[in-house]
C-alpha cells in the first residue's frame, strides 16, 4: 500500500498547475510557492456554474463547471458539509472533466422539505442522485465519494456498474474496519432507537463538533480556514435541521448490511480506484483504507497525514493525485477532443 506522496508527481504537478493557472485556496504550505505562482499567473477563465433542479418534486442545488461533453466527474459530499468541500477541486479539474457536484436535501443550498413530507434516508439520497445524474445526462461518470458520499455513491455504483468510469475514495467507508470507537454511541442508537440515545447525539450538530471535524488530526490548524465549519454550521443551525441530521445517523445503520454488496461489485467489476485518506482521521479511521485492496488489488492507496477533510490541508496533492489518476483511467484525449 502507497503511504507517501509521490514528491516528483508533485513537483510536476504545482508546475501544471502554474501553467494552466488554476486558482486554489487553503493550499498546503509546501505548495505554497506554486499557488503564488499559479494566482500571478492566472490567464485562464475557470468558471463554475451554480445551478438548481428539480428531481421528484425536491429542489436540488449543485455546481457544475467544465465542457459538458468532457468525461464527467461526479462529486458527492460528507457530512456536515455540501459541494461546498469541492470549491478548491473543481476548478482544479474542470479544465478536463464536466464536474457535478450536487446538495443532499437538507444539506448546502438544496430544499430541505419537512420530515413529514421527505424521508431522510440514504436510499432516498441515492434514488435522487441516480435521477439527477439521468436528468443531466451522466451516463457515464466517475465517482467521488467521501464521508456519506460513500453510502449513497456506492448505492449507484452496485446498482449502475457500467456508469461508473472510475471510483475516487476519500474518506469513505465499505468496511466494518472503519467503523470504531467513534462510532459506538451511534451504534448503541441504532440498537435502541431510544430517545435517550438519540439525544446523546445532539451534540454532534453543535459548532464545538464541527469545528473538530475540521481541525483534528490536522498537524497545523492554522491551515484550514475557520470559514469551513462557520458556513457548515450556519446551515446546521436552520431551524429543523438538527432533527434531518439525528434522523441521518440513525438510518446509517442501514448501510453496513450493504458492505459485503459494494464489496463484491468491487471485486466482479474492478473499476480503477484511487483511495485518498486523511490517516488521522477518528470519524472513519485509516483501517478502512487498506481494505479497499483486499477487493481491488489494483486499487492505489495514499495515506495523508492529515484528518477528516483531506481537501482543506491537501488540495493541490489532491487534485494532483486525480488528474494523474483520471489521466490514466479516462484517456485525457478524450476531454481535450
Amino acid at each position: 500500500m502507497k503511504t507517501t506522496l509521490n514528491t516528483k508527481k508533485l513537483r510536476s504537478a504545482a508546475a501544471l498547475f502554474a501553467a494552466a493557472a488554476l486558482p486554489f485556496s487553503g493550499l498546503t504550505s509546501t505548495n505554497s510557492q506554486a499557488h503564488e505562482r499559479a494566482v500571478a499567473a492566472q490567464s485562464a477563465d475557470v468558471s463554475v456554474r451554480y445551478k438548481r433542479v428539480s428531481i421528484d418534486g425536491v429542489d436540488i442545488a449543485y455546481s457544475e463547471a467544465g465542457r459538458p461533453d468532457a468525461p464527467a466527474v461526479l462529486l458527492l459530499h460528507g457530512f456536515p458539509t455540501s459541494s461546498h468541500m469541492y470549491r478548491n477541486l473543481i476548478p482544479a479539474l474542470s479544465d478536463r472533466y464536466h464536474v457535478v457536484a450536487p446538495d443532499y436535501p437538507g444539506f448546502g443550498q438544496s430544499e430541505a422539505p419537512q420530515r413529514s413530507q421527505f424521508e431522510y434516508t440514504f436510499e432516498n439520497y441515492a434514488k435522487l442522485m441516480e435521477r439527477l445524474t439521468e436528468k443531466l445526462g451522466l451516463s457515464r461518470y466517475a465517482l467521488y465519494v467521501m464521508d456519506y458520499g460513500a453510502p449513497v455513491g456506492f448505492r449507484l455504483a452496485a446498482k449502475h456498474p457500467s456508469r461508473v468510469t472510475a471510483l475516487i475514495v476519500q474518506n469513505g467507508n465499505a468496511y466494518v474496519e472503519g467503523l470504531q470507537a467513534f462510532w459506538e454511541p451511534i451504534q448503541k442508537y441504532w440498537a435502541s432507537g431510544s430517545t435517550d440515545d438519540r439525544e446523546a447525539l445532539r451534540w454532534l450538530t453543535s459548532l464545538k463538533a464541527t469545528k473538530w471535524q475540521y481541525t483534528h488530526g490536522v498537524p497545523d490548524i492554522s491551515v484550514v480556514s475557520p470559514d469551513t465549519w462557520t458556513h457548515d454550521q450556519a446551515l446546521l443551525d436552520r431551524p429543523g435541521n438538527q432533527e434531518i441530521q439525528l434522523d441521518l445517523f440513525y438510518d446509517y445503520r442501514t448501510n453496513i448490511p450493504l458492505y459485503p454488496e459494494w464489496q463484491a461489485y468491487f471485486r466482479k467489476h474492478t473499476p480503477a480506484t484511487l483511495v485518498i485518506w486523511g490517516k488521522n482521521d477518528q470519524i472513519f479511521v485509516a483501517d478502512g483504507a487498506a481494505p479497499y485492496k483486499r477487493d481491488l488489488p489494483d486499487a492505489e492507496v495514499h495515506m495523508l497525514d492529515t484528518g477528516h477533510f483531506v481537501l482543506e490541508t491537501h488540495a493541490a496533492d489532491t487534485a494532483a493525485l486525480i488528474r494523474d489518476f483520471l489521466g490514466r483511467s479516462i484517456p485525457v484525449q478524450k476531454a481535450e477532443q
